[in-house]
């Protein structure tokens, strides 16, 4: 007689995702560059992805050196979801060394990007913003002349895009995956929709004059254009430019002038910079910001949606006092 603990491993040993002839289903392997667009992935696949995140929580995709594990990761992968933009300089020396046979997916195709400002003009101002012609914010700025912007997702509208450009893929990578994949983006797209419509109403009540950011690099171009807040940064569009001394006096000099009450740290960035201006200046240090990447799962920010409430609320306690 066949014992009844054996009987119980037995079942044990079953998949519990079996398919018609008794095979474990198993999930479409994909990589994600770096957290913010890990957690997008994970939101439109669900359970029939396995995400791998190339730079994870806290971690600076503009300086990232990819290691023999990312390279193992992307050879696995069926997708490979990248954001462009010039975010990921890395990305196609890591695709070539791990011979990945994996579609790449850009996130922001679709996307208007938003450009740095050619002219040599450092004036950091609100008056000196311009736009170009497509309708896009650009900022006077003296670092990465003609660059294009890529922090795309600080923009809700631009998230959604993201979303859409997933949910595609997707299905063109697994198409017994579509209803799925079309329903959960669609989910969480109503989602970002209510998360636009908080945002808007919290920046509402900081007075026009004081929605003001500051930071260590210039990753809110996107946030300021949508949301009608004037950036101020002392480096470029990334966190590998160094700011020059002559920026950092100009912009010691216009929050004095204008008594702007605070600067805020990066989770991506050295605080030293901002910490030098908030003691030169006597402005509060209102906060930590996420930019560029999630936090860890402790963390306020683990989840763009969280990310962005997150934010929202250390701008408005620091900005409303």
């Amino acid at each position: 007689m066949v014992s009844r603990r054996l009987v119980l491993a037995a079942l044990a040993a079953v998949p519990l995702f079996a398919g018609p002839a008794g095979a474990q289903e198993a999930k479409l392997p994909v990589a994600a560059s770096f957290s913010i667009l890990g957690d997008f992935v994970k939101q439109v696949g669900g359970d029939r992805v396995a995400v791998s995140t190339i730079v994870g929580p806290n971690g600076d995709a503009h300086v990232y050196q990819p290691t023999p594990a990312d390279a193992k990761n992307l050879a696995a992968a069926k997708v490979v979801f990248v954001n462009g933009l010039g975010f990921e300089g890395w990305m196609e020396r890591l695709a070539k060394a791990s011979g990945t046979k994996a579609k790449i997916v850009v996130a922001t195709a679709g996307i208007t990007p938003r450009e740095m400002a050619d002219e040599d003009d450092h004036d950091h101002g609100k008056d000196k913003h311009a736009h170009d012609k497509k309708g896009g914010k650009k900022e006077a700025h003296g670092h990465d002349h003609g660059a294009a912007d890529p922090h795309a997702w600080q923009s809700i509208a631009n998230a959604k895009i993201y979303v859409a450009n997933i949910r595609d893929a997707l299905i063109a990578a697994d198409p017994a995956g579509k209803d799925a994949y079309t329903a959960n983006a669609a989910a969480y797209t109503a989602k970002l929709d209510a998360l636009d419509a908080e945002v808007k109403a919290a920046l509402a009540k900081i007075p026009a004059e004081q929605r003001r950011i500051i930071t260590s690099h210039d990753a809110f171009g996107y946030f300021g254009a949508a949301y009608g807040v004037e950036l101020i940064s002392p480096e470029g569009v990334s966190t590998e430019s160094e700011a020059s001394a002559k920026d950092v006096a100009r912009i010691i000099r216009q929050i004095k002038a204008e008594k702007i009450p605070a600067v805020f740290l990066e989770n991506v960035t050295n605080p030293r910079l901002i910490e030098r201006i908030a003691k030169e200046t006597g402005a509060k240090i209102g906060g930590e910001l996420y930019t560029d990447a999630l936090s860890d799962d402790k963390g306020p920010a683990s989840t763009y949606i969280l990310m962005i409430q997150s934010n929202v609320r250390t701008l408005s306690s620091a900005l409303s006092s």
